[in-house]
This record gives structure tokens, C-alpha cells and sequence, in this order.
């Protein structure tokens, strides 16, 4: 775990260390895996809100993330349910307890799942940075492995995993976003620095205003993301 923790650490960009996170997951059994993150989770914590304000790493394929994802099936998924209230790890084994208590759309997402080999496994819910964010994994274990398998392979080795997803998580939240960064004009960037960095404007206060709005109309949650992040480096 240590050479993980290294690797990790010492890596900039979010290319170099999803790479490494997969291949971490796969010595544990875990070939599959989907990490979501969400600034903008609704008050009363049981959405995630806009789907433009997710982050959403994954090795999986188009088959799965573009009905899953990109069509909107996670808003129905049942341990997403669980995520929403929970910090921690839970045994997929936890919807053997729920089968009575699914909703129509739980089960079609349930049936998508198993069409797809997505059967066992287990989700980490993240300690939240803030109280409107929310971030989770899913860690899903070969179609033919079943439940037990991976429960008996996480008495042994869970902690571990938790722990190698929680740096994994802490490390995600301080990479800057370079789908904005690369997109900045020098006096857009100029002025997210300013912000994150908790300087007061060199600009007259109309200008100062007028720079902000223009940055939140082209970029959106993107760049709300990008501030935050600026502020956390801070801390």
C-alpha cells in the first residue's frame, strides 16, 4: 500500500493517477470501477444535482456509462440511495435486504446491471468536503464472482481498500480542473487566482463584476468547481 500511497501523491494531473488507482483495484479482484463527484448535491441531500457539475472516472465501456450515466440510470440506482445517506463502505449483499422495498425504477436499474455482468461488489461513500458535495465508488468484481466471494476477499483486505480509496479521493479533490484551465484566456485565469487565492480586485468594482459574471456564463459549474478547489489548495 505504501508504493500506492507514493504513486499517488507524487502524481499531477488526473491522467497519471486514475491509471494507477485501476490497476491498484484490479489485485483485489476489482476489474470494473466508477468514482462520480458532485459539488452541487440538492439541501435536501437526496439528489445530485445538474449532471454538468459531475466529475466521473471510469475504465468502464459506452455500453454501460451511456445509459447509466450519461441517460440518467444512477439517479435510480439503489445503492445510490444508500450513498446519498451513508459514509463508508457497503457489501452489495445489502440489496438482498431490500428487494421488497425497491421501486419499479430501482428494479430496471437493477436488471440493467445484471444484464451487464454488474452483480457483486461493493460502494464507498466519501466523507464530504463540504456540505453539498458528495463523491462515491463503485468497486464491481468479475460477472461470474459471486457475492460471498468478494465478501470473504473484503474481511481480509477491506480496510485496505477503503483507505486506498479514501487518498485516492483526497487526491482527486486538489487536481486543478484542466478542462478549465486549459480553456482560459491569461486574464480569465488572472482572475480565478484572485479569487482563490482570497486577493482583493486590482480592478474597479464594475469591471470586477462584469469579469466574474462573464466567467460563470461561458464556463459554468466548471469554473465554480475550479474556485473551490483554488480555496482548498489554500487550506
Amino acid at each position: 500500500m505504501l508504493a500506492y500511497v507514493e504513486a499517488i501523491t507524487s502524481s499531477n494531473t488526473m491522467e497519471d493517477v486514475w491509471p494507477i488507482h485501476c490497476d491498484a483495484m484490479a489485485e483485489f479482484g476489482f476489474n470494473r470501477i466508477l468514482y462520480g463527484l458532485t459539488w452541487t448535491r440538492s439541501r435536501d441531500q437526496t439528489s445530485l444535482g445538474p449532471r454538468d457539475d459531475f466529475l466521473v472516472l471510469t475504465n468502464l465501456d459506452e455500453t454501460y456509462t451511456g445509459p447509466f450515466v450519461d441517460q440518467g440510470l444512477y439517479k435510480h440506482a439503489p445503492m445510490m440511495r444508500w450513498v446519498l445517506r451513508n459514509t463508508g463502505a457497503m457489501s452489495w449483499g445489502w440489496l438482498r435486504d431490500q428487494v421488497d422495498n425497491l421501486t419499479e425504477e430501482e428494479k430496471l436499474v437493477m436488471a440493467f446491471n445484471n444484464q451487464q455482468g454488474v452483480r457483486s461488489g461493493y460502494s464507498v461513500s466519501f466523507q464530504g468536503v463540504d456540505k453539498k458535495s458528495v463523491a462515491a465508488i463503485a468497486l464491481m468484481a468479475d460477472p461470474d464472482v459471486s457475492q460471498d466471494a468478494v465478501d470473504a476477499m473484503w474481511k481480509e483486505h477491506g480496510r485496505t481498500i477503503v483507505a486506498m480509496n479514501n487518498v485516492l479521493h483526497l487526491k482527486v479533490v486538489q487536481l486543478p480542473d484542466n478542462a478549465v484551465r486549459k480553456t482560459l484566456t491569461n486574464r480569465q485565469r488572472e482572475t480565478l487566482e484572485w479569487v482563490g487565492e482570497g486577493k482583493p480586485p486590482r480592478i474597479s468594482g464594475s469591471s470586477w463584476v462584469s469579469r466574474l459574471r462573464l466567467l460563470k456564463n461561458t464556463f459554468g459549474s466548471r469554473v465554480r468547481r475550479w474556485m473551490w478547489k483554488q480555496r482548498l489548495r489554500r487550506l
